[in-house]
């Protein structure tokens, strides 16, 4: 029995989600305001994905076809689910055992709030680089310097923004990084060219954030430095034992992290470590937290469960230190899970009924020149970011759709495969409905479009690349007699 072959989608009907799904998105904020996490941004993927399922059923796709490509899309960051409920559990036990604690703690007594902003987007640099991973930088130190910085009066969005400046930028440049690895395997070069070419777009990008950061640090008046800091650490200091030896567990986090010890495990391992120095050096605070109800023994092991399950609270008495002591574990994760889930729905019914395609071939209409092919494929890499919510879709889609392009006009491929780094990792993290937007918003609890103003480093990084395009720096070609770069 023959099958007949779907009927390609009109460039309207592939537009049709995506006008859809940001209409409704602009509708929530205006309704829901900060609430439109709580499920009404989830319905909205929704109702667009059902949409773009109803194009590709009429256009002859049918619905097993189309829910597969969903269901794959969905099993492809499932991966990202579990990381994600395993920060959770470690955020909570690192409250409890009082290693976030001792980190705000002497954070505030090391760092000045004139040099904060560049000091937490460097020190995330360099874990980020260390480690390979934004994703656990910012759940690791990158939480802690948020409560830093909020101690010290800066906005939450302001921190957050150089927190996952810096976590962006080590994460480009990381030889341990998924993505590094990933854009010049679907470019075709080799990882070290692809990161020796980086460079001139990424030291750049990052050079003016760090300006812009210690701009904004340096013009902050007397009246807003930290006040009350005697108070705050007295607060802290009485529900936690604050000692070196707290530090242990990030460094062994951050030590199994570089030596490429799978994600997975590695959290576990922290949340576990966690746990266990809670029990061991923070016994008064369990047995308060518990009612000193049971043998200590139960008391420990109800705390700690609490802590990596639905999560808990420490209350001091003092408003601003209160506000900081909260861990959600796996359940306060779980909005984000959602969110996560509902966006590769949508994008993959967007990729199922070949809207995303057809929206892609659209595009390459605009290329007219080298500069014009690098800010297509710049586009493109943002445009797979918003609509199929996934970062590795926003590298893999454009990078095979434009490397014979790249290849014709006699571009080396380390060209592409700057461009779709500088434009699809760092990007990722500005959607509120992208995989790494909704990690990064439910991490630091910050809302994305309160963080995304400050992200200079991943707001620069696109804007250079596309300028080096148009200006024709740094584009390396291809030797017409040998087919490699000159």
């Amino acid at each position: 029995m023959s099958t007949k072959t779907p009927r390609e989608p009109g460039i309207l009907q592939a537009l049709l989600p995506v006008v859809l799904l940001v209409a409704m998105l602009g509708l929530n904020v205006v309704v829901f305001g900060d609430g439109g996490l709580d499920g009404p941004n989830q319905l909205a993927l929704l109702f667009a994905a059902s949409v773009a399922i109803g194009i590709g059923l009429f256009n002859g796709n049918t619905f097993k076809q189309l829910l597969e490509e969903v269901v794959r899309n969905i099993s492809m960051a499932l991966g990202a689910v579990l990381i994600l409920l395993l920060i959770g559990a470690l955020a909570g036990t690192w409250l409890l055992s009082g290693i976030v604690p001792a980190m705000i703690h002497h954070g505030l007594l090391l760092l000045s709030p004139k040099v904060f902003l560049v000091a937490a987007c460097l020190v995330c640099a360099v874990v980020s680089l260390a480690t390979g991973s934004s994703w656990s930088t910012v759940a690791t130190v990158g939480i802690a310097l948020l409560g830093i910085g909020k101690a010290m009066g800066f906005h939450e969005g302001l921190v957050a923004g150089a927190v996952i400046s810096g976590a962006y930028f080590g994460d480009k440049l990381s030889p341990l990084s998924d993505t590094t690895n990933l854009a010049p395997a679907v470019a075709g070069t080799d990882l070290f060219t692809h990161i020796r070419y980086l460079l001139w777009t990424t030291i750049p990008s990052m050079v003016i954030a760090l300006l812009l950061f210690a701009g904004i640090g340096l013009t902050r008046e007397a009246s807003t430095e930290v006040v009350g800091t005697e108070a705050f650490h007295a607060a802290i200091q009485s529900k936690f034992n604050i000692g070196w030896w707290l530090y242990l567990v990030p460094v062994a986090v951050v030590v199994m992290i570089m030596r490429k010890v799978p994600a997975l495990p590695a959290l576990f391992a922290g949340a576990l470590l966690g746990g266990l120095f809670a029990v061991v050096f923070q016994a008064e605070l369990i047995h308060e937290l518990s009612s000193g109800t049971g043998s200590y023994a139960a008391q420990a092991y109800r705390m700690v469960i609490t802590a990596m399950g639905p999560g808990f609270s420490v209350v001091t008495g003092h408003e601003a230190v209160d506000e900081l002591l909260s861990a959600g574990g796996m359940r306060g994760m779980l909005n984000t899970v959602w969110l996560i889930i509902c966006a590769l729905a949508f994008g993959g019914a967007m990729e199922g009924a070949g809207l995303l395609q057809r929206i892609t071939r659209a595009v390459m209409r605009l290329v007219k020149g080298d500069g014009s092919l690098v800010a297509t494929t710049a586009a493109s890499c943002v445009f797979v970011n918003v609509t199929a919510s996934d970062q590795y879709l926003s590298i893999v889609l454009p990078g095979r759709m434009f490397a014979p392009v790249y290849r014709q006009r006699g571009l080396a491929p380390q060209v592409l495969s700057r461009t779709l780094e500088d434009s699809g990792t760092v990007t990722s993290a500005l959607v509120p409905w992208n995989t790494c937007g909704a990690y990064m918003s439910g991490v630091l609890g910050v809302a994305t479009l309160a963080y995304l103003p400050f992200c200079f480093f991943n707001l620069l990084s696109p804007l250079i690349t596309v300028l080096y395009g148009a200006l024709g720096i740094r584009i390396s070609r291809l030797s017409k007699a040998q087919g490699s770069p000159e």
